[in-house]
């Protein structure tokens, strides 16, 4: 997530604003967006609880169990169900795969961490977590097609943008954390979320326009 505990607390910090921001948009403007537009806040706890986990040396605390409920099933649970919400009817047929996708593999996912044990291990500039997962690469294409995959299906070019994103920035973030040079996935969230702030402000993202109607005894 990042390379340290000061990094992921004042990382936690921005992101969560910019979440509650968003939210604060959402309620004004468009509330069936609003499980989406607290993505930042949940994103911005979580930075917060690797904090506690960088505090703690690692190893299989609450800190650590509360990170990979999170990362875990709640995130390919809760996105494809936000954006679901959030998007056009047009398009809520085509995401209803997604969001299936991420119901089976979140509960695999819960199953998995009731019934195994997580640790998590400081691997140079990176935290490294293991749990064993079954199925490895299956959960891998059910998860990615739940986060990124129902954000592309989405039909808002905002939402697609972040697709785009997210999918980019977790190959990269990827790469860096298997050299152990360095985690910056909480710069990308931080992009994501702000990205997500900007499709909340257009007319589109927060309803349709007001249309000015002429009085009709000024005529």
């Amino acid at each position: 997530m990042c390379w340290s505990a000061a990094a992921d607390l004042t990382a936690g910090a921005v992101i969560a604003g910019i979440g509650a921001a968003c939210v604060t948009r959402a309620a004004a403007g468009r509330p069936r967006a609003l499980p989406l537009s607290a993505l930042p806040v949940l994103l911005g706890a979580h930075q917060m609880v690797e904090a506690f986990v960088w505090r703690a040396g690692g190893g299989t605390g609450p800190a650590t169990v509360a990170w990979a409920v999170i990362a875990l099933p709640l995130l390919p649970l809760w996105v494809p169900l936000g954006v679901l919400c959030a998007a056009p009817p047009r398009a809520r047929r085509r995401l209803l795969l997604p969001a299936a996708a991420g119901a089976a593999t979140a509960c695999v996912l819960a199953y998995t961490l009731a019934t195994k044990t997580v640790t998590a291990e400081i691997r140079g500039h990176t935290m490294g977590y293991a749990i064993g997962l079954p199925h490895g690469p299956w959960l891998l294409t059910g998860y990615l097609l739940a986060t990124v995959g129902a954000l592309l299906m989405s039909g808002e070019g905002g939402l697609v943008l972040l697709g785009v994103l997210a999918g980019a920035g977790a190959a990269a973030c990827a790469a860096l954390w298997r050299l152990e040079f360095v985690s910056t996935w909480c710069a990308w969230a931080a992009l994501c979320s702000a990205v997500l702030y900007g499709w909340l402000r257009t007319d589109r993202g927060c309803g349709p326009r007001t249309r000015f109607e002429p009085d009709s005894k000024a005529r």
